[in-house]
């Protein structure tokens, strides 16, 4: 095989080569989201249905995850220190030890709840939310002395401490993403089930997505652009072969130095100019698949990154303050 043919062939490689390591640096960085990037995948594709469907479901004992909106509604809330009537609420504590925050308690409160939408209403099973819980956070900032009893007494008085606080308020309205089962009570509940967490916000989807992200867009935007670059790298690659393929001529691939005319070898018909060599309908598919897929790469974009910049009321609220702070 001559150089030329052998360069022909590889060429094509490089791209698509270059394509896989893009997707592959683009799932590693998504990947450092740990369980989060999968309540945020979650959020976006699982398909939303009313309140009064999933009830169904549950009376009819069929396993499937869905999603439903609602109020919240509960009979028995609690009120925070702005009188804020509550259904759930928790508080992580955690020290600064060599650079890295650790925890040192973790406590819930909690009353029964449900999400609502018109006369129909499903119970949330509190018990089952733990990361799929995406709510805008408030951050008390302080040291251990400020905390009393709460710190553990190995932990120096002067240790930076600081307190998160995860609560969801009975007057919002939220996204709950479950399994509709029914209850030992014997009333229908939404809960984590077929290997996919229990996720409850109160949030917009897009605003849910850039608090996963914990507020930075670089890595959203790295892995965007990775994922993006890396399909349509992959499809000039495949596109490039597939042209060179069917729009070289196989006659030329195997003629030697010697010039020949066989009988019939005279490409044109009889009172008719030159023909088109190859297929040409091949070729534009070709082009027409690069197009979706630019198309596809650009959807995948704007939904890693979350849709357009920029905060809502929600996420503008101060989030870190000095102690002392309910």
């Amino acid at each position: 095989m001559s150089a030329a043919r052998i360069i022909a062939a590889v060429t094509p490689l490089l791209p698509v080569a270059a394509g896989l390591l893009a997707l592959a640096a683009g799932v590693a960085i998504l990947r450092t989201y740990g369980l989060r990037y999968r309540v945020a995948r979650l959020l976006l594709t699982t398909p939303r249905m009313s309140v009064g469907e999933a009830v169904a479901i549950a009376a009819a004992g069929a396993a499937r995850y869905v999603r439903v909106d609602g109020r919240i509604d509960s009979a028995d809330e609690f009120e925070d220190a702005a009188h804020r009537p509550l259904v759930f609420r928790r508080t992580r504590f955690e020290a600064r030890d060599r650079g890295q925050w650790k925890p040192f308690e973790d406590s819930s409160e909690t009353v029964p709840f449900s999400i609502s939408e018109g006369l129909d209403a499903i119970e949330v099973d509190a018990a089952a939310l733990g990361d799929g819980l995406v709510v805008v956070v408030r951050e008390s900032a302080g040291v251990a002395a400020d905390v009393g009893d709460r710190a553990p007494a190995t932990l120096p008085p002067a240790t930076p401490v600081r307190a998160i606080i995860e609560q969801v308020s009975s007057v919002e309205h939220a996204i709950a993403l479950g399994v509709p089962v029914v209850s030992d009570k014997r009333s229908p509940t939404l809960t984590a089930g077929l290997g996919r967490p229990l996720v409850l916000t109160t949030l917009e989807v897009p605003e849910a997505i850039r608090v996963i992200g914990g507020g930075g867009r670089l890595r959203p935007w790295l892995a965007a652009a990775c994922l993006a670059g890396g399909i349509v790298l992959v499809a000039v690659g495949v596109a490039w072969a597939g042209i060179g393929a069917i729009l070289t001529p196989a006659l030329v691939l195997g003629a030697d130095a010697t010039p020949s005319r066989g009988p019939g070898s005279d490409t044109r018909s009889v009172g008719e100019g030159p023909g088109l060599v190859g297929n040409p309908l091949a070729a534009i598919l070709f082009v027409a698949a690069i197009a979706i897929v630019a198309i596809v790469a650009t959807t995948v974009y704007v939904r890693v990154t979350g849709g357009p910049s920029g905060e809502s009321k929600h996420s503008r609220e101060e989030r870190v303050s000095r102690w002392p702070r309910p």
